[in-house]
């Protein structure tokens, strides 16, 4: 029932002491809000909004290790961050079935800020802006959203939306998730953007329903040529970019133009460090991972896809999956070692494609012995299948850029090192087939694959060695060059280093020589390598006048 015009004062007052009041204080307002959400679910919006605004100032920060976990840095400061979360939350989640379950319809009335508080069967046309917020052990489990912001937020601990309802566009673009996340049976309505976001522990989107477009590619916000938001798109501040063996490239905050066609800005996809699962997920519309980068296994199995998709990454296992899209240019990109056949229900199944044998997938597997044995049958397949070349290369160079848990520079384990050696050995792999040798002219049998595209962008390259190599474009936006690099007599028809300026900036953390190199028709080397950041010597155009540290 509404509140008073008493309550209504009452309420006014409490919104202003949650965003700008402190300690007990702000603990009081907390438990008025949720009693004033649960009365009244006019105020709910309000009540949201005034929280999220609480949840998006800086925090003392918190000490957290590399899993994510949360220490004693502010133990209050945390602790009233969570009481907030879960008012916000009994604002959002519809009420339980039983009178004493958490989220029920008396526990906004009767809960204090430490507890949970349900709103009594939220309204779902509440929208969340937590932008930039950083959250500490987020439960959102069964809430319901109209429309949910958490572009460059921080998720600490575990986080859990699962059986979330998201009627508006959920935007996750750039957000960092610390520990484990689960989306399983979430409802997605609208678009869902998880655009260069990172997850760096496991994720779970079992049996979630994409209704509109499920974006995990470059960290992108969508704009119309008139949307006000353009105004502040430059004051974005995402979360740093403390990757291991990355040196922080400046990622820029990439805007769309209206339609996924246009690009203004790029940059890196969605980032897997640890395993995630897409299991019986349905994508509705357009399932995008381009320039996703999945750390260790990926799997869609019995997943159905009903629009455009770009999933070609070889760490893939798409066992069971149907795809239902529409015809058109190249609607569907699948990795190496899975075709389209027709099914048995009339849609089309991912199957193992038996035309790339002996190659079957291998650059997934676990073993590295089975790894380095795909990587030789690619190399095979390629010398002997013109038509197949590029899509080699493109494999070989995303496994190139799975990112690498461990300082590859650092003491390695066994299991590390072998790993660096299949990193080297992918190079090498790349580097005898761009090289020409005489008596080549790049047709079938021969072991150079002339005008070959290289995407390693944002790839972590250790002794690379490219020199006397001949490519066609060349895309190191980011990319991390470990040990000692070689460019020296080396030519492309085109090649980035960067998104532009210092934007999207590739490193160099040992010595590099371009001696001899031609970067593009009428453009200087070092016009190309503007931006680049070298930490070590670099040698540029003379061979005999090192350079360290530029950039």
């Amino acid at each position: 029932m509404p509140v008073g015009e008493v309550g209504v004062e009452a309420f006014r007052i409490a919104v202003r002491q949650v965003t700008q009041a402190r300690g007990a204080q702000r603990e009081g307002a907390l438990r008025r809000l949720a009693e004033f959400g649960a009365v009244d679910p006019a105020l709910r919006q309000d009540a949201a909004d005034a929280i999220c605004a609480y949840l998006r100032t800086p925090p003392a920060a918190p000490a957290v290790d590399g899993a994510g976990a949360v220490g004693g840095a502010d133990v209050a400061g945390v602790a009233l961050r969570r009481a907030a979360l879960r008012v916000l939350v009994g604002l959002l989640r519809p009420a339980a079935s039983g009178a004493g379950e958490t989220g029920g319809a008396g526990a906004g009335a009767r809960a204090g800020a430490g507890e949970d508080a349900g709103a009594g069967g939220a309204s779902p046309g509440v929208v969340v802006d937590l932008s930039g917020a950083t959250l500490v052990d987020a439960d959102l489990g069964g809430c319901e959203l109209a429309g949910a912001r958490f572009a460059d937020t921080r998720f600490l601990g575990a986080t859990s939306f699962a059986d979330a309802r998201f009627t508006g566009d959920a935007i996750f673009a750039r957000a960092v998730f610390h520990g484990p996340v689960r989306f399983d049976d979430a409802r997605f309505a609208a678009d869902a953007v998880f655009g260069r976001a990172r997850f760096r522990g496991p994720a779970s989107f079992e049996r979630v329903g994409f209704a509109a477009m499920a974006w995990f590619g470059r960290g992108e916000e969508e704009l119309w040529e008139d949307d006000p938001a353009w105004d502040t798109v430059e004051g974005v501040r995402p979360a740093p970019w403390d990757e291991p063996n990355e040196d922080d490239p400046g990622w820029p905050v990439a805007v769309l133009m209206g339609d996924y066609q246009g690009w203004e800005e790029g940059g890196d996809g969605a980032r897997f460090g640890g395993d995630v699962s897409f299991r019986s997920a349905r994508f509705d519309g357009p399932a995008w991972f381009c320039n996703a980068r999945f750390g260790a296994d990926a799997t869609f199995r019995d997943a159905w896809f009903g629009g455009p998709v770009h999933l070609d990454q070889p760490a893939v296992d798409l066992d069971g999956a149907r795809w239902v899209g529409p015809a058109g240019d190249d609607p569907a990109r699948w990795p190496l070692g899975w075709a389209s056949a027709p099914g048995p229900d009339g849609t089309t199944a991912l199957v193992v494609d038996g035309s790339v044998a002996p190659y079957s997938r291998q650059l997934a597997d676990r073993d590295p012995d089975v790894r380095r044995a795909g990587l030789r049958a690619l190399g095979e397949l390629g010398d002997g299948r013109l038509e197949l070349r590029q899509r080699v290369v493109d494999a070989v160079c995303a496994y190139l850029r799975v990112p690498l848990p461990f300082d590859v520079t650092g003491e390695l384990t066994p299991a590390q090192a072998g790993e660096v050696r299949l990193r080297r050995d992918a190079q090498r792999l790349l580097a005898e087939r761009l090289r020409p040798a005489p008596g080549t002219a790049g047709g079938a049998g021969d072991r150079h694959w002339p005008q070959t595209n290289l995407p390693l962008c944002g790839a972590t390259l250790v002794d690379l060695d490219l020199s006397g190599c001949q490519a066609g474009y060349a895309n190191f936006a980011g990319a991390q060059f470990h040990g000692a690099t070689r460019f020296d007599a080396s030519t492309f028809a085109r090649i980035a280093f960067g998104l532009g300026g210092s934007e999207g900036r590739a490193s160099f953390h040992g010595d590099v020589t371009f001696a001899g190199a031609r970067f593009a028709r009428r453009r200087d080397v070092r016009d190309v390598l503007g931006g680049v950041v070298f930490h070590a010597g670099a040698v540029i155009d003379d061979p005999d006048v090192p350079t360290a540290g530029e950039g």
